[in-house]
């Protein structure tokens, strides 16, 4: 029945259901940090600072927000930005999948949803808590192996499981797998040594180990090339915001300074400013890395030497 469906309507369909998996995405973002309640406990959702309960007309993605005007209706508590963003970006993220993969390939379409929901919810609950859930880093490392298994065509481009079937075969279950085992073992001991490393080197701890058990997620779904790839474009853009996090200090502290008529020395300032731009999460960054590796690694391999 959906055979002769053109990529427009999977699309449209994918993005209507990732709109509403990403309210239950918001759910996860929020109770995973919390000691006291799970993804199913309450089973309800409710107002996170009157805990009331909310009904279904309040639990309609976006709208819902759009008619509350960003507000809790019982109690006024302003309601994040975050949660509709959430629900929009997975619903893109959803309909770019069905584009690049609907109809030929609904195993990957299957697995690539999962993953890049998960890194939703690693994204927004480092921004958030700097840390990064063990549900989605050790769930992935549990889960990839299982998908490369069910589904050998996600490791059809990784060099490990393609000189394991051999020259010119296609990529079967057990080369797939160890592609994937592969991946682990790279991503999170690359960034490992990195840290520990680094770690010797400054004095302090220089990586934080949910960022490691994260590559190591994402190089079970995209190989080892493509952990590493992940880690270079992760780098790049987290050196170019944590720069214009330092500015963005800088310029503060100097506008500070000269708004209470002081003349401050700019050392000094430049001292502060490139501590406090420096604590930034790093997870976000990997999983853009993972995510881009996931779903575009034909085209990444391409720019490669």
């Amino acid at each position: 029945m959906f055979d002769g469906w053109p990529r427009e309507s999977w699309a449209i369909v994918f993005g209507v259901f990732g709109l509403f998996v990403g309210s239950f995405l918001n759910v996860a973002i929020h109770r995973l940090p919390l000691e006291d309640e799970t993804v199913s406990k309450p089973a309800r959702s409710r107002c996170p600072s009157c805990k009331t309960t909310l009904t279904w007309q309040e639990n309609i993605p976006v709208l819902s927000w759009l008619a509350l005007r960003g507000r809790c209706r019982t109690c006024g508590w302003r309601i994040p930005w975050r949660y509709p963003l959430v629900e929009l970006l997975n619903a893109g993220l959803w309909a770019l999948v069905a584009w690049l993969a609907m109809p030929d390939h609904v195993g990957l379409a299957i697995v690539w949803t999962i993953v890049l929901s998960g890194l939703l919810v690693a994204t927004f609950v480092d921004f958030d808590r700097f840390e990064i859930p063990d549900e989605v880093s050790i769930g992935g490392i549990v889960l990839a192996p299982i998908a490369s298994l069910l589904v050998p065509e996600l490791h059809a481009q990784t060099w490990v499981a393609q000189w394991m079937a051999g020259p010119g075969q296609p990529v079967g279950p057990a080369a797939a797998l160890s592609g994937s085992l592969a991946g682990i073992v790279v991503g999170g001991g690359i960034l490992w040594l990195i840290g520990a490393v680094g770690s010797k080197v400054y004095g302090r701890d220089a990586m934080g180990f949910g960022d490691v058990k994260l590559l190591a997620a994402g190089g079970g779904f995209v190989g080892p090339g493509g952990a590493v790839f992940a880690l270079v474009i992760g780098s790049l853009v987290a050196s170019v915001v944590g720069l214009a996090n330092m500015l963005r200090y800088l310029w503060i502290l100097r506008a500070r300074a000269r708004v209470r008529g002081r003349r401050a020395p700019f050392g000094p300032h430049l001292n502060v400013a490139r501590i406090a731009g420096r604590y930034l999460p790093f997870g976000p960054y990997l999983a853009l890395g993972i995510g881009i590796a996931l779903v575009a690694w034909n085209h990444v391999r391409v720019w490669l030497p």
